[in-house]
């Protein structure tokens, strides 16, 4: 390798493949960051942040049990969820404003990655035929039909200044501005919070860490998996909360991101990257100690005020900002 820049615009495999190992590594990370700081919130002792890491690593130690009458869809589930996941990793752009894939990295296209992953889950819970599993299945595409109209609405007033729902056209409309406060984007932000909130089944709307049968979510639709399987899942469920800081890193809070390809600016775009994951993994875990569980009847509410927030913002745009 002596004499080859693996920095320059030719070695975009070595880019994604740097881009994704950091996803895989970083994602189980950022949960037990999460999980620490609320841990001393609430005056616990934390368990460490590689704690979800230990836990990953017993479950692919153990022995996959299947439930009976279960169809090659049960199976199969963890892998596409997973790969789905890891997938998306490559289309958002946070090691550098302009990835090789930056023709594809489209916000739609996103979008429609999480919903596969999220019909996925559904029917793997509902294929083993438990009433729990039937259950979480059906309040997760409830919660994503609800959510889903209030994300492309962020993504439309983002895209706005862009003229595009392109990814890197977005971050470098925001980082080339005169301007760097938008009305219709403060409004976008707090969308989005709702949304975060929503779609990766944090409080208010589910409790990750509780297993009360009746309030399940998330926990419902992977109760009858075990072993490397139920690894996967719960890696899959990590992931998808480190894509969503990132989306919201990328459209609100850019700066920083490099903008040419060097070991120097790379260094420092991951070094203000983790910082920025570190405050926003802080304020979630405040989030959650600060709120309680909402009855699951109040979650159209919750996120009907986001497509409000959305909708506002986009014709805030227009009336402001034009």
């Amino acid at each position: 390798m002596d004499g080859v820049n693996l920095f320059s615009p030719g070695h975009g495999t070595f880019l994604e493949g740097a881009q994704l190992l950091l996803a895989l590594l970083g994602a189980p990370l950022l949960a037990g960051w999460v999980g620490a700081v609320r841990a001393v919130l609430s005056n616990r002792s934390p368990a460490g942040i590689l704690q979800p890491w230990r836990d990953l690593a017993r479950l692919f130690r153990k022995e996959t049990l299947l439930p009976e009458g279960t169809s090659f869809l049960f199976r199969a589930v963890p892998y596409v969820v997973f790969g789905t996941l890891a997938a998306s990793t490559l289309f958002i752009p946070f090691l550098n404003t302009d990835p090789p894939l930056a023709p594809v990295a489209d916000a739609v296209v996103l979008v429609g990655l999480f919903s596969l992953a999220r019909m996925m889950m559904a029917f793997g819970a509902m294929d083993a035929g438990t009433p729990f599993g039937d259950l979480g299945g059906r309040r997760e595409m409830m919660v994503g039909f609800l959510a889903e109209p209030a994300t492309l609405m962020i993504l439309f007033t983002a895209s706005l200044w862009s003229r595009s729902t392109s990814l890197p056209a977005i971050i470098h409309s925001f980082l080339d501005s005169a301007d760097p406060f938008h009305p219709s984007l403060l409004f976008a932000l707090l969308a989005f919070i709702l949304v975060f909130l929503a779609e990766n089944g944090r409080l208010p709307i589910d409790n990750p860490a509780t297993h009360l049968e009746l309030t399940m979510i998330h926990e419902a639709m992977i109760l009858e998996y075990s072993g490397p399987l139920l690894a996967m899942m719960e890696w899959a469920a990590q992931l998808k909360l480190l894509l969503y800081l990132l989306i919201g890193i990328d459209f609100f809070f850019p700066a920083g991101l490099p903008g040419v390809l060097s070991p120097g600016a790379l260094a420092g775009g991951i070094l203000i990257l983790s910082l920025k994951l570190l405050v926003a993994g802080g304020a979630l875990a405040v989030i959650e100690t600060l709120f309680a569980k909402l009855r699951i009847f109040r979650v159209p509410e919750f996120t009907a005020l986001a497509y409000l927030l959305a909708s506002m913002g986009f014709l805030i745009h227009f009336v402001l900002e034009v």
